[in-house]
């Protein structure tokens, strides 16, 4: 009886540790979130182009990402992080590490410190900036539904047409990424196969998907360049939740537009409007501080 005690007590705590890690995980990639990223043609505290919209009277051209990162203030922190995976309205919203080995943020949040919810991170087998044709991203398929617990949501039709991209910023390229297959495969498919040349590549494309238990139609071709999350699944024994994504890339890095133009004469009275409204906004802003300090 007093083993069976101790053996319940331990139990016990160990559980309580770690849903203690998982509340640790699920505040600090919040806290990373606000800190290092920002709607895009927002400040993030970083060394942004936002000046050219007012002073220059500068438009950007091309599709910029959604949101901007400070890729400098997240690499101060641990200089692994190589990318920021976002998808809107769901909780796909985290920095991306690439690690010496697969065991290394496999149980290390981005700032290396030790917890079981891990990281998302680039398997070991890339190259690092996601040139390769093939880069896959793990993640943990966390019980509170974090990390990439909802990858196999994509397998629901319904679903894929409310969310059929996400975007990969990184701090020399940002990219939409056009999902086009998920399914739940083994952990020792040939989904895991890399294929570094164009006969491999167009070979892999045509078979995952084929896998897929959803249809986009999208047009592949082997010069594009594509990313596969994974997950754990629980099916059946080492089962997995794949989600495969083509990068389209986009006039940004970190959320900044690569490239301008003047401004029309209608865009420059927008952004003159805009202007204005900022610093209204601000002076309310520094109003209500005031008046919180005074009290």
């Amino acid at each position: 009886m007093i083993i069976l005690a101790v053996v319940f007590l331990f139990c016990g705590a160990t559980v309580a540790v770690v849903q203690h890690q998982y509340q640790v995980s699920k505040r600090l990639y919040q806290a990373a979130s606000e800190t290092f990223t920002a709607p895009s043609g927002t400040d993030t505290g970083g060394d942004g182009d936002d000046a050219m919209y007012q002073e220059k009277k500068k438009v950007p051209v091309g599709e910029l990402a959604p949101i901007k990162v400070d890729f400098k203030g997240l690499q101060k922190v641990n200089t692994d992080v190589v990318g920021w995976i976002y998808c809107p309205d769901t909780v796909i919203d985290y920095p991306v590490l690439h690690g010496a080995t697969n065991d290394t943020y496999l149980h290390h949040s981005y700032d290396g410190t030790y917890n079981a919810s891990g990281s998302i991170f680039v398997d070991e087998r890339n190259n690092r900036g996601f040139t390769d044709p093939v880069s896959i991203l793990y993640g943990h398929h966390m019980a509170s539904g974090r990390m990439f617990a909802i990858l196999d949501y994509w397998q629901q039709q319904s679903f894929f047409q409310a969310h059929p991209v996400m975007w990969l910023l990184t701090p020399t390229q940002d990219y939409r990424v056009d999902l086009y297959s998920c399914y739940d495969t083994s952990a020792y498919s040939d989904t895991y196969y890399l294929p570094f040349y164009l006969e491999d590549v167009a070979d892999y494309l045509g078979r995952v998907e084929s896998y897929s238990a959803i249809h986009t139609g999208m047009q592949l071709d082997v010069n594009s360049r594509y990313i596969v999350m994974s997950t754990c699944a629980y099916v059946f024994e080492d089962a997995r939740s794949v989600l495969h994504g083509k990068l389209v890339p986009l006039a940004s890095a970190g959320g900044e537009p690569l490239y301008w133009r003047d401004a029309t004469e209608e865009e420059e009275k927008e952004l003159e409007e805009q202007e204005n409204e900022n610093m209204e906004d601000d002076a309310i802003e520094a109003e209500v501080i005031r008046g919180a300090a005074a009290a």
